[in-house]
């Protein structure tokens, strides 16, 4: 099977469903065979979703920058931990090592790492899949905006349409997994 990267918030402060899709993300992943790539971190949703992976007896990969390591924050508990000196080094080891992207909902971290890939695929640094979960319309002003910018040219069609949007994580994986045979 796969290896799918999820990128998602690490903030220790969230509303419990955000913990919840992200259990039930790593859970559903494992279920289906894949391997799971994360920033390799054990708190907030990223820890929540190594956690969801790990409960069904699935397999974990994570990559993390060492300064986060120093903060005790590192998934000591992940199958594999892939410790970089950077967090651009992180980024570009998650992409060589997954096969697909999915995103659940975050902060800036999140964004960016959701912009990297997305922007490496335009460039055709890669031909992944890519899929944004717009769970309870998270999404959807970023989405609009985006849009806007596709109307502006400031973003190209054939760009904006290397994403696909889905509004759950069985959606996702789907998408994922029809686009990965």
């Amino acid at each position: 099977m796969a290896a799918i990267c999820v990128f998602c918030a690490s903030s220790r402060t969230l509303d419990q469903r955000w913990l919840d899709l992200a259990t039930k993300t790593g859970a559903e992943l494992a279920r289906r065979g894949h391997t799971l790539v994360s920033g390799g971190g054990c708190v907030g949703m990223m820890g929540a979703v190594a956690a969801g992976a790990r409960a069904v007896g699935g397999r974990t990969l994570g990559v993390i920058p060492q300064n986060l390591v120093d903060l005790e924050v590192a998934d000591l508990a992940s199958d594999e931990l892939l410790v970089t000196e950077s967090m651009a080094d992180r980024k570009t080891l998650m992409i060589d090592k997954s096969d697909a992207f999915l995103t659940l909902p975050g902060g800036l971290g999140t964004l960016d790492e959701l912009f990297e890939v997305w922007t490496t695929a335009t460039l055709a640094r890669h031909a992944k899949p890519m899929v944004l979960v717009d769970a309870e319309g998270f999404y959807r002003p970023l989405l609009d905006w985006l849009g806007g910018l596709a109307g502006q040219t400031f973003l190209k069609p054939a760009g904006l349409a290397l994403l696909t949007v889905v509004d759950s994580v069985p959606a996702a994986l789907d998408v994922l997994e029809s686009r990965l045979s």
